[in-house]
């Protein structure tokens, strides 16, 4: 008998368009990064691997109790409300995995947005609704209410939102809250940015709650790749039921322990990329090809350009990798940037004067 793999694939696997990032699109060497919205200044950790030896050999803390307990104190939040994952993928998939049957659920997404949940989504045979954003990048309530049918189980909400960085109006997630009797995940990976606070502090008010946050961004621990997931404690139980049994390693437990000793350092670098953020978007709208630079709540800028795709050919070319966004609707000719460190700001846009189309 003849093996064929094709006959054995699924077929929304067949058809899976995977996420991609910008450096799965780069060859060669970069000097400037600013394409992935992580901490550009560095890490607030210092722990080396001697001093984890000694529990190698140990499988880590399936349920992480210590580290849980030092995001509860941090937050303000119950252990039993905390969910930790192998980034803010993993609390994505386990999500959609709990309350969605395969090929016949749906959930909602509001474009341009984040990729990972609709590739989360068509790994498990979900189906995605697509709500665009306004042109404003808000929510359209009653064209997200359209959308909503008897398989809807749940409604993602990215605020900051990525790619645009504008924080979503709060009193618009309030009504999908109170009017939506499915799941309500609001993805705040770039609260610690935002003059909005976190939505995870009203948890007891809406029982269809998750709130998202990450150690990739603002605490500047993108290598670990730890997520955090904030619910009812319900809902967080039904997440440990479904999730890996050592889902984090021990390695990642004490270098988040580690990192998030140091709050007051990581402010200060929240401050510093704030301030840095808006020398770079002064900076970036007196070039003459800047057609808009839209308001950010996050780490990052998304940049309307006459000829985009050349500019961000040309930065490749100079070893400066940002992320185009050019082929996204509702973004088109933008390029999204990552705030980085001074110097990094200043050879982007020393780089760009130089530009010529």
């Amino acid at each position: 008998m003849e093996f064929n793999l094709e006959y054995l694939v699924r077929e929304n696997i067949k058809n899976l368009a995977p996420y991609s990032t910008a450096r799965h699109e780069f060859s060669g060497d970069a000097s400037v990064m600013l394409d992935a919205n992580e901490n550009a200044i560095g890490s607030p950790v210092a722990l080396t691997i001697n001093e984890l030896q000694e529990q190698l050999n140990r499988y880590p803390d399936p349920v992480q109790t210590k580290l849980k307990q030092r995001i509860s104190a941090i937050k303000g939040l119950p252990v039993e409300n905390i969910f930790t994952g192998n980034g803010s993928d993993e609390a994505i998939d386990v999500l959609i995995r709990i309350f969605c049957e395969p090929g016949f659920d749906n959930i909602i997404t509001l474009p341009p947005t984040y990729g990972m949940y609709g590739v989360a989504a068509a790994i498990n045979n979900i189906k995605v609704k697509e709500v665009p954003l306004n042109a404003g990048f808000q929510m359209d309530i009653q064209a997200i209410a359209d959308a909503v049918d008897e398989y809807t189980k749940i409604i993602f909400i990215c605020s900051p939102n990525n790619p645009s960085g504008n924080s979503i109006n709060r009193q618009d997630i309030e009504v999908i809250l109170n009017n939506f009797d499915g799941i309500v995940v609001v993805d705040e990976a770039y609260i610690n940015y935002a003059r909005q606070k976190t939505l995870s502090l009203q948890l007891a008010d809406h029982p269809n709650l998750v709130v998202l946050q990450t150690l990739s961004k603002a605490w500047g621990l993108a290598a670990l790749r730890l997520g955090l997931a904030f619910a009812g404690k319900e809902i967080i139980q039904l997440m440990n039921n479904v999730k890996y049994p050592y889902n984090i390693n021990i390695a990642t437990q004490e270098l988040a322990l580690q990192g998030l000793q140091n709050i007051e350092q990581v402010n200060a670098w929240i401050r510093d990329c704030i301030e840095q953020r808006n020398w770079l978007e002064n900076e970036l709208n007196q070039l003459p090809y800047t057609q808009k630079v839209y308001p950010s709540d996050a780490n990052f800028l998304l940049v309307k350009m006459t000829d985009a795709n050349n500019i961000f050919k040309y930065l490749q070319q100079k070893g400066i990798i940002v992320r185009n966004r050019s082929s996204v609707p509702g973004c088109e000719d933008c390029l999204r940037i990552t705030v980085g460190t001074e110097n990094e700001n200043r050879i982007l846009i020393d780089t760009l004067k130089a530009y010529t189309a």
